[in-house]
């Protein structure tokens, strides 16, 4: 299964958690907390309020080498929005990944995400924990703050 067939699947529709695929073309569900949900939010309130370019993406499916991955939320320049505006999964990730922790993330799963978004493009991936600490990498490591949006709040509060 590809990510269009998984979009355009009547039985898949409307449910009430995230899917992704695995490098196998096989359906990955992931369930959601409330938590999850507000750390998403905030997530995504901070980053819009801040930015007045660009542009924000929940939910984003970006393309990799191990299937489809979906970024919690997202940020592209006008510049890479013109490019994968149209497409049903981003071929190259926004410059920014955000990835919201969950109860079900292990630490050697997130590790791999953030080198499927930074080897599809991504500038920064943020790390957003249970605990409301934001850890921010880029391709060379983990950075005391982002290098893009160095405004942006190393701890948010729910």
């Amino acid at each position: 299964m590809n990510w269009q067939e998984v979009c355009e699947h009547p039985s898949l529709q409307d449910l009430p958690f995230k899917i992704k695929l695995n490098e196998r073309g096989e359906i990955v569900m992931a369930p959601t907390t409330v938590a999850h949900a507000a750390r998403k939010g905030e997530m995504n309130f901070r980053l819009g309020s801040l930015c007045r370019e660009g542009n924000l993406l929940n939910e984003c499916a970006i393309s990799t080498a191990k299937g489809t991955k979906v970024a919690d939320v997202a940020w592209a320049s006008d510049a890479r929005f013109a490019k994968i505006k149209d497409e049903t999964e981003c071929s190259i990730a926004p410059e920014v990944c955000v990835e919201v922790l969950s109860l079900s993330n292990t630490n050697d799963e997130i590790a791999e995400k953030r080198k499927l978004y930074f080897d599809q493009g991504a500038h920064e991936v943020w790390i957003c924990h249970d605990d409301g600490d934001i850890h921010f990498y880029n391709a060379a490591g983990r950075l005391e703050q982002s290098l893009l949006f160095s405004y942006f709040p190393q701890h948010i509060d729910m």
